[in-house]
């Protein structure tokens, strides 16, 4: 394992990557306190997604379907100022 100071790294980060790809950890310090590691990539994890957590939690159920439950809905494409104009009229005799 490779010691180095942030200084150091920052000056000779080619040299420092070089011995990380080759398979050596490096501990970057910050006033003789280790503040980092760079490693050599391990195996892609499978971290569960925020998705797959709330699912094994309980907190939600899964999709019955697949896709975009959306896709299927009538796009409304209504003239500028209608929403406001039906906020409006709703509000009307308050």
């Amino acid at each position: 394992m490779i010691s180095v100071g942030i200084r150091d790294l920052k000056n000779n980060l080619s040299r420092y990557l070089r011995q990380v790809v080759a398979g050596k950890s490096v501990m970057v310090t910050d006033r003789g306190r280790v503040v980092a590691e760079l490693v050599p990539p391990g195996p892609a994890r499978s971290d569960p997604s925020r998705y797959n957590e709330l699912v094994a939690s309980g907190v939600i159920r899964p999709a019955l379907e697949h896709g975009d439950p959306l896709a299927d809905f009538p796009s409304l494409k209504l003239p500028r100022g209608t929403a406001a104009a039906l906020i409006d009229e709703d509000r009307g005799d308050r």
